[in-house]
């Protein structure tokens, strides 16, 4: 049995996972209407590509990523694109964000599709863009784009593949059932994993053992495969991407570095599958295994749910009862958020969407002062201050909040969940974090406002300067010119002067060349004129449209009467 670390801190809260595997992953009805936001990961939003009316097929693209860090998204299922517009998305504050709207036609008709079923015979950077041109995004945490994460560069050798199957947190079970049904998919998508990272020495499945079935699920297709099932003791939160690797590994990542660093990549069960069935099969990220569950439902069960789903789809098609429900949450209830709205649609990481009762989560209870026991610094599985960041954070301290390394905080939940005064922590970490990087986005602009400031003065000063040197080097001309001039130097400019007047002068032919072009140029202005006055009495254009045309069409006529004169005159 290989050795496993155990982390600091955690917590074990009610399960609550059972009810919903007690049936396989099922379907749903594909919605009348999918709502597909264009910002479903980390980095830039993707760029719509199709425009209002037009039809598109399952798995096409609608939308380009921007940039690096970015990914494609594409239709759900065949339809009518009926709307590009802000509708609410999953997000705590119930912000708006750009949408694609699309019209279902109920056929589910695909693009053509093609896989590469020799993929050990395709370089990694042709999978690499497979994986892109996917749209794949980590669908266990906040949708790191995938083909970023998977290509480290050279000068960060990967020597360990850690396929994250822990999925710690109560009431989730969408990576326990996608194992339990598709595991030998899953190993082909951990080979084609390898592949692409150059074949790591060390392939580690990290699962917790409150999943046995999972694990035997896994254990038949690992055989000779160099790929290692490791299950330790349950805690919350071992799937958090530093407590895992620790947990298996026993190597901790240094604050402010990222897995590829010390040689680690980290991936999810639900973005291993996606990637098989990316390369293998040809298909884009359309759909995701998603965790419906909580005792409001009367069905509790795992989906494979199309992306853009609305949530009141999930739930009526659940036996929702609203009155017997405290919240809707997103995620689970340790990470997730409620939901402002029922219209908000399903993304490439929601993993699970919660709609208990009263009685599994009570209404929030009013916070009391802190009463510094300490709980929460025990509870916290990253060894920090929960107390101080907490004091710091409402002082809007930023300075000593950095100190304290408030951005290792990976928003657990575990010390709100043991504060015996309700203090909502996590909540305060990320207003703190949201402000901080607020002000340093600012700073930088502040100092880019400058630069260019500084730049513009200085180029200012330069053109002036550059003008007065040659003001001084014409003064400094002139009084040579006075200097060496002869006495009757007045007499010479004058003639001087005479001579340039006389050098302008046209000749006769050359004037009357000059009254031709402009006798012509006015005949052209008069026909154009004509032709527009024409057609505005020819289309009944109104009445004073046809007066402006007229008056415009006589002005030119004189004109060129005039010239017609001054060629006449000249031609005498």
């Amino acid at each position: 049995m290989r050795q496993t670390w155990v982390t600091p801190g955690g917590v074990h809260p009610p399960e609550n996972k059972l009810q919903s595997v007690t049936q396989p992953i099922g379907s749903l009805p594909i919605p009348e209407k999918l709502v597909v936001p264009l910002g479903q990961h980390i980095g830039a939003p993707a760029i719509a590509c199709v425009k209002l009316g037009d039809k598109v097929l399952k798995g096409q693209k609608i939308a380009d990523p921007a940039g690096t860090v970015s990914v494609a998204i594409h239709a759900p299922t065949s339809g009518t694109v009926s709307a590009i517009e802000a509708r609410p998305i999953a997000h705590s504050s119930g912000m708006e964000a750009l949408c694609i709207e699309i019209s279902t036609d109920g056929k589910d008709q695909w693009i053509a599709l093609q896989g590469i079923a020799d993929f050990e015979h395709t370089t990694p950077k042709a999978l690499l863009s497979i994986i892109t041109d996917a749209g794949i995004a980590g669908m266990g945490g906040a949708g790191f784009p995938t083909a970023v994460k998977l290509n480290p560069g050279f000068h960060r050798p990967i020597d360990t593949l850690i396929v994250n199957a822990t999925e710690c947190e109560p009431y989730i079970t969408a990576d326990d059932a996608l194992i339990r049904e598709r595991a030998e998919e899953i190993i082909e998508g951990i080979r084609i994993l390898s592949h692409t990272l150059g074949n790591p020495s060390n392939i580690l499945i990290g699962i917790e053992d409150n999943k046995p079935e999972a694990i035997q699920a896994l254990e038949p297709h690992t055989k000779d495969t160099g790929i290692n099932v490791v299950s330790f003791p349950t805690k919350y939160p071992s799937g958090g991407e530093k407590q895992l690797i620790y947990i298996l590994t026993g190597k901790e990542l240094p604050s402010g570095q990222i897995p590829a660093d010390i040689g680690i990549v980290c991936v999810n069960i639900g973005t291993t599958y996606a990637i098989k069935r990316a390369v293998v099969e040809g298909e884009p990220l359309v759909s995701r295994v998603t965790t419906m569950t909580g005792e409001a439902c009367e069905i509790n069960r795992n989906y494979d749910v199309l992306i853009g789903t609305p949530v009141s789809h999930m739930l009526e098609h659940n036996k929702f009862d609203a009155e017997k429900c405290s919240r809707v949450i997103m995620g689970g209830p340790m990470m997730g958020f409620s939901l402002t709205s029922k219209d908000i649609p399903i993304v490439k990481t929601s993993n699970c969407l919660l709609a208990p009762s009263v009685e599994e989560i009570p209404h929030n209870e009013p916070a009391q002062p802190c009463i510094r026991c300490g709980m929460c610094a025990e509870a916290c599985p990253a060894s920090l201050l929960p107390q101080q960041l907490l004091w710091y954070s409402q002082a809007k301290d930023h300075d000593r909040l950095q100190s304290h390394n408030l951005f290792d905080c990976i928003e657990c939940g575990a010390c709100s969940y043991v504060c015996p005064s309700n203090i909502p922590l996590v909540q305060h970490y990320r207003s703190s974090k949201s402000d901080i990087k607020k002000a340093e986005e600012e700073k930088i602009k502040s100092a880019q406002a400058r630069e260019r400031f500084e730049f513009r003065q200085q180029r200012i000063e330069q053109a002036d300067k550059e003008r007065e040197a040659k003001r001084a080097a014409r003064r400094e001309a002139a009084l040579e010119a006075k200097k060496t001039a002869a006495p009757n130097s007045a007499a010479d400019i004058v003639a001087a002067a005479q001579a340039r007047t006389a050098a302008k002068q046209l000749s006769p032919e050359q004037e009357q060349a000059k009254l031709e072009r402009a006798v012509s140029s006015a005949e052209m202005r008069v026909q154009k004129a004509q032709d527009k006055f024409d057609a505005a009495v020819a289309s009944e254009e109104p009445e004073d449209k046809i007066k402006i045309l007229s008056a415009a069409l006589s002005g030119a006529q004189q004109k060129l009467e005039k010239a017609k004169t001054r060629l006449a005159e000249q031609s005498n």
